[in-house]
């Protein structure tokens, strides 16, 4: 039975080798501890043996090739990691730094390097980069290419705002990130000898002309679609873009190089076809395919190559390589061999919201466009063709937000807990401006660039633009436009995930069998308990759930990225401040000057445990009672109370609570992410010898 019903599905079955990679990526993220990179051999013999079992049964040789496939990403993920340089210990004073600066970023209020061989202190250069901001009234002028002496304050990736969350300390492992700072001092640049690099100064000079001959947002926003910079944008416009489902829009990939691509073939065919001899002896359309791909190659690594952009790259690629040998251009299968070539190159990407919504988009339009073909009306001939023409255009427009919005609709509840209701008002009048006015003004721009005469062509650029963001803020401003909620669970996530390759990749009526586990995903939230109490990894913040909301100790210089992280996963727009004194939620949340007492929620009858918050030092005595004490400070004295105070955050970072009839759970961040390559090891104490291994002497 299963054998007819694969044979049946053999155009479908490649694309899952790709679907099992992936798993195996998962597999190796998801370990408590790192495994011994010895596995990673296990990957060349299955393969083998796969290819081997392919070529006398194919639906045999496919069932090996999946467990195959799964063993190649794992061993991907493993090299991955394996071959990332250590971690530097930065110094926790300010300090001087001298470097190669290799990129420059725009900002609404001076710049962002990147450096590069970064010494610190006369100390020996470092393996991985550095990114610092300048002063905002720093006059130097920086290009890449030129070295940079500078004081400045360092501070390593951050890691989770509470265990569970986003993994910064891990991205910025596999991104060759050691951390960031900004200037205390003025910056002594000096410029490179032999000139700025090619890319990098060609980027950051497109930059520099946009924004001077565009100010403003409009400016910053035309000059992230041409250089793929988005950190000059401000943060109201930012906000509005995100709100109104118009945030695609701003992260260079799939829309902008199709538009770039598109509009180099027509060019490039339509100048051949000028030149009768050429055109009568060279292969117009395909040499016009190449010349696209060399565009499109070079807005790849203008842009800076981010996920979306290798996906949508890959598939041109193999989009060109169809049309030089006549086969279908777009396809389930140009879609996987791209999923297989970014898994392979950066396997951590698979964990980052723009793999997952890019990839998640692309493979709901293929599909969608596949079962809407056959079944779309012939727009025939005559004059009434244009009318069935035009409205078939904007059939398409609206569909294709529909299908990539709700493909993308779970990756977004899980990464931002977020809802945008009318993305596909907005995207009908945005799309067909970047699409129609902006990309096109901007390549002709950055083509007269070179000449000096790019300033038309800006100006026509920065019309479109602000069209854009006057959308983009009139549809942010709609009463819900963008409404909080609870984010979905790693597992639902994975239940969407899989529903919806399911629902795509199959032909068969079976393939319906993923809108249950599609529905089952994106109701998962409510299976989904979230802690009780959360402190974070200073222990500056401290929050309480409560019926009506998340109440929050806040003590100076508490990360408001932690606290926005937090209202993420409780699906809440603002919080609740702690009272000085006073009650909250019927008594749940008890408050003195010296300390609350927070007896919870949680599911079924009786007392739970209490907890007992100390406020500004106070002693241990006030814990009677309580089955957990926390603290922002260290606590003295005695308590028979579980403790969760400063010292206890500083070794295991931040800290989620669950209290229930059964006791108290108690999650930690260095328990939630395991002894992997990106965790730091447990502090030690100063004066206390550290217990790694001395290096071996020269």
């Amino acid at each position: 039975m299963l054998g007819r019903l694969l044979a049946a599905e053999r155009g479908r079955l490649p694309p899952w080798l790709a679907v099992a990679m992936g798993g195996g990526v998962l597999l190796y993220f998801s370990l408590p501890a790192e495994p011994p990179l010895a596995l990673a051999g296990l990957a060349p013999p299955l393969l083998a043996l796969a290819v081997w079992t392919a070529a006398r049964g194919p639906v045999l040789g496919w069932l090996l090739g999946l467990p195959a496939a799964a063993a190649l990403g794992f061993a991907a993920a493993a090299w991955s990691a394996a071959g990332q340089p250590p971690m530097p210990d930065l110094p926790h004073g300010a300090v001087e730094v001298v470097g190669r600066i290799a990129a420059v970023e725009l900002l609404p209020e001076g710049r962002r390097l990147t450096l590069e061989a970064a010494r610190l202190g006369g100390e020996a250069p470092l393996h991985r980069q550095l990114r610092l901001r300048l002063r905002a009234e720093d006059p130097a002028r920086p290009v890449p290419g030129d070295g940079i002496r500078v004081r400045a304050l360092l501070r390593p990736p951050a890691p989770p705002a509470y265990p569970g969350a986003w993994d910064f300390q891990r991205a910025a492992w596999f991104s060759g990130l050691a951390g960031s700072g900004f200037a205390i001092g003025p910056a002594e640049i000096e410029p490179a000898a032999s000139g700025t690099p090619g890319l990098a100064g060609l980027r950051s000079g497109m930059e520099a002309r946009v924004t001077a001959a565009l100010p403003g947002a409009a400016g910053a926003v035309a000059a992230a679609l041409l250089t793929g910079g988005q950190s000059a944008i401000p943060a109201a416009d930012l906000a509005a873009m995100r709100d109104s489902g118009l945030a695609h829009l701003l992260s260079v990939s799939g829309l902008h190089i199709a538009i770039v691509m598109g509009l180099a073939f027509g060019v490039l065919r339509f100048l051949l076809a000028l030149i009768p001899a050429l055109a009568l002896r060279l292969p117009g359309k395909a040499m016009a395919a190449v010349g696209a791909l060399a565009v499109g190659g070079l807005y790849l690594l203008l842009t800076g190559a981010a996920v979306p952009m290798q996906r949508s790259f890959a598939m041109a690629a193999l989009a060109t390589l169809a049309i030089l040998t006549g086969r279908r251009a777009l396809s389930l299968r140009a879609w996987a061999l791209a999923a297989a070539a970014v898994l392979l190159a950066q396997p951590a990407a698979l964990l980052g919201a723009s793999f997952q919504m890019s990839f998640a988009a692309v493979l709901a339009l293929i599909a969608g466009w596949e079962w809407l073909r056959p079944r779309l009306p012939k727009p025939g001939a005559g004059r009434a063709a244009w009318g069935r023409r035009l409205a078939l255009a904007g059939f398409g427009v609206v569909a294709t937000s529909l299908l990539a919005g709700a493909a993308t609709t779970p990756f977004g509840l899980h990464h931002f807990g977020r809802l945008q209701l009318y993305g596909v008002v907005a995207n009908a009048v945005a799309v067909p401006l970047t699409s129609v006015l902006v990309m096109p003004a901007g390549m002709v721009a950055a083509a007269l660039m070179p000449f000096g005469l790019d300033g038309p062509a800006l100006r026509v650029m920065g019309w479109g633009v602000e069209a854009i963001l006057a959308v983009a803020h009139a549809v942010a401003a709609w009463p819900g436009a963008a409404l909080p909620a609870v984010p979905i669970p790693a597992w639902g996530l994975g239940a969407c995930a899989f529903g919806l390759l399911w629902l795509c990749l199959w032909q068969a009526s079976w393939r319906l069998l993923g809108l249950p586990l599609l529905i089952l995903g994106l109701a998962s939230a409510a299976w989904q308990r979230p802690p009780d109490i959360l402190v974070s990894a200073d222990a500056r913040l401290i929050a309480f759930r409560m019926p009506e909301g998340l109440a929050l100790q806040r003590l100076s210089g508490a990360s408001a990225l932690t606290r926005e992280s937090w209202l993420r996963l409780f699906g809440l727009a603002a919080a609740l401040p702690l009272p000085k004194q006073g009650a909250l939620g019927e008594g749940m949340l008890e408050c003195q000057p010296e300390h609350c007492r927070y007896r919870g929620l949680y599911r079924g009858a009786g007392p739970a445990p209490a907890a007992i918050l100390l406020r500004g030092g106070a002693a241990a005595e006030a814990c009677a009672g309580a089955a957990l004490v926390v603290s922002a400070e260290p606590v003295r004295g005695r308590c028979a109370a579980q403790r969760i105070d400063r010292f206890a955050v500083w070794r295991n970072g931040a800290h989620a609570i669950w209290l229930g009839l059964d006791g108290v759970r108690v999650v930690s961040d260095r328990a939630a992410r395991g002894d992997r390559p990106w965790v730091p090891p447990p502090p030690v104490p100063r004066g206390v010898p550290s217990q790694d291994p001395p290096a071996p002497a020269d």
